[in-house]
């Protein structure tokens, strides 16, 4: 194990490491390469798919939700400027804005999901923070197009438009 600041490198994959900080009990995947915007961080598939959202799901579809393999892409945090971003339709995670080694992964928990299992106040510190995150179906359509959306977002934008 290797210490950074506050956590402690519990796990070490070929592009990535898991976090743990005991302060905050919070747990976080963190780029171990340099990663260019575009590059395709690693293919995914489904653990488990369920036609229920929890908060270590992924929304693929109308009642169509599924636990990421491999396994630690479930610390992929939420941020209001993400980096990292699940095409659910192509199975990859993609680099949406280069990181160095270190860096923490973070996605837009609204940009696959479109009513959350359980909404949360952000605190990313962000100066465009959105505050309470609770999914797609929440957000005006003008946030929206400000972000890279998964093909089943944009499908259900699609009907309210």
């Amino acid at each position: 194990m290797t210490t950074t600041q506050n956590s402690t490198i519990i796990h070490r994959y070929e592009v990535a490491e898991i976090w743990y900080n005991p302060i905050s009990n919070h747990h976080s995947l963190h780029a171990a390469v340099v990663l260019k915007e575009g590059d395709i961080i690693t293919k995914f598939h489904a653990g488990i798919t369920q036609d229920f959202a929890t908060y270590l799901t992924v929304q693929i579809g109308a009642n169509r939700h599924i636990t990421l393999q491999p396994h630690y892409l479930q610390f992929v945090n939420h941020s209001c400027d993400p980096n990292v971003f699940f095409d659910t339709t192509n199975m990859q995670l993609i680099c949406i804005k280069a990181m160095g080694p270190g860096e923490e992964m973070c996605f837009f928990y609204p940009s696959t999901e479109w009513d959350m299992a359980q909404s949360f106040l952000c605190n990313c510190g962000n100066k465009d923070c959105l505050q309470l995150i609770n999914g797609a179906a929440h957000l005006k359509i003008a946030t929206l197009q400000k972000y890279r959306l998964s093909d089943y977002i944009l499908q259900q934008l699609k009907q309210i438009m």
